[in-house]
C-alpha cells in the first residue's frame, strides 16, 4: 500500500501543468541543499580536531554535548519557519476501501524524508568518524550516541508537526524556548551546563537511548492520534461560515478609480492567512539595519550599508509585491472578464507598494540614532524602491503564473507556492543595481558618501518621472501573457 501511495504522489508531480516550474525550483533547491550539506560535512569532519586544538586536555565530546541543546533549539525554530508539512490529497482516498491508519502512517513517514532530518547526520557522522579515529572512545558509546542524536532529530520533526497543527502546543513550546533563552542570557539558569549533563549522559551510558526512543514514540503517537481524530470526510468538504467584519476604508477613495482595487487588496490581506502572514513577516525587514549599523566593521564598507538600507524599506515590496498577480489567482478569470482597464489594476498594485515603502520609511525613523548619514542612506534607498524597484517587481509579476491559496497555512520563508525561478533573476537588479548606483559615484568622487546617496536618491526620482512610460511597457507584457496566466491559474 505504501508503494501505491508513492506511485500516486509521483504521478501527481509528473502530470502537474506546472511540472517544468516544479522541476526548476527543485533543481535550485537541490543546488542550495548540496552546498549547505557540503559545508555541514566539512564542519562535522573538522569539529572534533578543532575543539581538541583550541581546548587541549578536555574531551571534545563534553564540549559538544554542552552546546548541542542550542543546536536542537535552533533546529526547532528553523523548522517552524521553513519546513513544509507533508501534503497529500486525501479526499479521493477517504471513500475507497483503504485503511485510514495506512494513509496516516504514510503522511507521517513522508515527513521523515526531509533535508532538515538529513542535515544533523551530515554533521554528526563525520564528527563521530573523526572522534573514533583520533580519540580514545568506545565504538559502542559513540555509535549509540549517534543513534540518540538521530532519534532526537526525528522527535523534533514530529514536535514541529504538532506545533504547526495545535495552537496549544505552539504556545507551550514557545514559552519554554523563550524562557530557556532568557534564563541562559540573564544567568538565571545555565541551560548549557544541565543540557550538557543530559547529552553527555547519553554518551557515557549509551543504554539510556531508551529515553529518546520513548519520546519519539510518544510524539509519533500524538501526531497519529491528532490526524486520526480529524480524518473525516464531513470536516474535509464542509464549508465554514465566517462572520466578516466590515472595515471603513473610505480614506482610500482619494485614489479615484483605483480605490476599488486598493480596498480589495487591503481586505484580502486582513482576512486571509497567507497574505497576512507575509505582511507580518515583511515587518521584520525593518530590523535589517540593526545587523549592519551596530557593527563597526561595516563602517568601512558603505556599499553593504547601502545594501542594508534598501532592505529596510523593501519588506512589503520583496515579499508581497513579487507575488503579483498570484494573490488574485482565485478570482483572476472573473476580473479579466470584467470591463476593467488593466492599467488601473497594475497602478493600484504600484500605489500599494509605494504606500508600504513610505510607511516603512516612517517607521525607520529611530535609525537616526545611528547618525544622519545612515538615515540619509535609508531615505535614498526608499526613493530607489519607489522609483525603480516597484516597476521591476511589477514586471517580474508578469512572468509569475503560479496560483496561491489565500487561506493556506504556509511558511512565510520557504513556501514555493506562487514562486518560480524567474523571480530569482528578477531579484538580481533589485539588489545589485542600487549597490552599483551607490558605489560607483562614491568611488569616483574620492569616497564621498554624499555622492553615492544623492545618485541613489536621484535614480528613484527619475523613475517617478518616467512612471507612465514604465507602466505602459509593463501593461503590454501583462496583456500579451493574459490568457496564459488565466490558464495557469485555473490549475488546481
Amino acid at each position: 500500500m505504501i508503494q501505491k501511495f508513492i506511485s500516486l504522489q509521483w504521478k501527481e508531480f509528473l502530470r502537474s501543468a506546472s511540472f517544468q516550474k516544479g522541476v526548476a525550483i527543485k533543481v535550485l533547491l537541490f543546488i542550495a541543499a548540496a552546498y549547505v550539506g557540503g559545508m555541514a560535512i566539512v564542519t562535522g569532519a573538522g569539529l572534533y580536531l578543532g575543539i581538541k586544538k583550541m581546548i587541549p586536555g578536555v574531551d571534545p565530546m563534553l564540549i559538544v554535548n554542552s552546546f548541542i541543546i542550542f543546536w536542537f533549539m535552533a533546529d526547532l525554530l528553523l523548522r517552524y519557519f521553513m519546513q513544509q508539512m507533508p501534503v497529500m490529497n486525501i479526499k479521493p482516498l477517504m471513500i475507497i476501501p483503504i485503511k485510514q491508519k495506512n494513509i496516516i502512517h504514510f503522511l507521517l513517514g513522508k515527513s521523515v524524508i526531509s533535508f532538515f532530518n538529513l542535515l544533523p547526520l551530515l554533521v554528526a557522522i563525520p564528527y563521530c568518524i573523526t572522534a573514533l579515529i583520533n580519540g580514545n572512545h568506545s565504538p559502542l558509546n559513540v555509535i549509540l550516541w549517534l543513534l540518540s542524536i538521530i532519534i532526537i532529530t526525528l522527535s523534533i520533526n514530529f514536535l514541529n508537526m504538532l506545533v504547526n497543527k495545535s495552537n496549544t502546543v505552539f504556545y507551550i513550546v514557545a514559552t519554554v524556548l523563550v524562557s530557556s533563552i532568557a534564563c541562559q542570557y540573564f544567568g538565571v539558569f545555565n541551560i548549557a551546563q544541565y543540557g550538557g549533563m543530559v547529552f553527555y549522559g547519553l554518551y557515557m551510558n549509551p543504554f539510556y537511548i531508551v529515553v529518546p526512543i520513548a519520546i519519539l514514540a510518544l510524539l509519533y503517537y500524538a501526531n497519529f492520534n491528532y490526524l486520526n481524530n480529524r480524518f473525516y470526510l464531513d470536516s474535509a468538504i464542509s464549508k465554514k461560515v465566517k462572520e466578516v467584519n466590515a472595515s471603513d476604508l473610505s480614506w482610500l477613495d482619494r485614489f479615484g478609480s483605483m480605490a476599488t482595487f486598493l480596498k480589495n487588496d487591503v481586505r484580502m490581506i486582513w482576512r486571509n492567512k497567507r497574505p497576512r502572514q507575509v505582511v507580518i513577516m515583511s515587518f521584520l525587514f525593518l530590523f535589517y539595519g540593526v545587523i549592519f549599523f551596530t557593527q563597526k566593521v561595516y563602517n568601512d564598507m558603505p556599499a553593504m550599508l547601502a545594501f542594508a538600507s534598501i532592505f529596510i524599506t523593501a519588506g512589503f515590496l520583496f515579499s508581497f509585491g513579487q507575488l503579483v498577480p498570484s494573490w488574485d489567482s482565485e478570482h483572476y478569470k472573473m476580473m479579466m472578464s470584467q470591463n476593467i482597464p488593466y492599467r488601473q489594476y497594475l497602478e493600484s498594485k504600484w500605489y500599494l507598494m509605494v504606500l508600504a515603502v513610505l510607511v516603512s520609511f516612517i517607521l525607520s525613523t529611530p535609525y537616526i540614532y545611528f547618525g544622519w548619514d545612515k538615515y540619509a542612506l535609508i531615505a535614498a534607498g526608499a526613493s530607489f524602491n519607489i522609483g525603480i524597484n516597484t516597476f521591476v517587481t511589477l514586471f517580474g509579476g508578469a512572468l509569475n503564473r503560479v496560483p496561491i491559496k489565500l487561506n493556506e497555512k504556509a511558511k512565510a520563508f520557504s513556501n514555493t507556492n506562487g514562486f518560480n525561478p524567474t523571480q530569482l533573476l528578477i531579484a538580481l537588479p533589485k539588489l545589485l543595481l542600487p549597490v552599483g548606483l551607490f558605489w560607483l559615484p562614491y568611488y569616483l568622487a574620492d569616497y564621498n558618501l554624499n555622492a553615492g546617496i544623492i545618485t541613489l536618491a536621484v535614480s528613484g526620482l527619475l523613475g517617478l518621472v518616467f512612471k507612465d512610460f514604465f507602466l505602459t511597457k509593463i501593461e503590454k507584457v501583462y496583456q500579451d501573457g493574459k490568457y496564459k496566466t488565466i490558464a495557469a491559474f485555473d490549475e488546481k
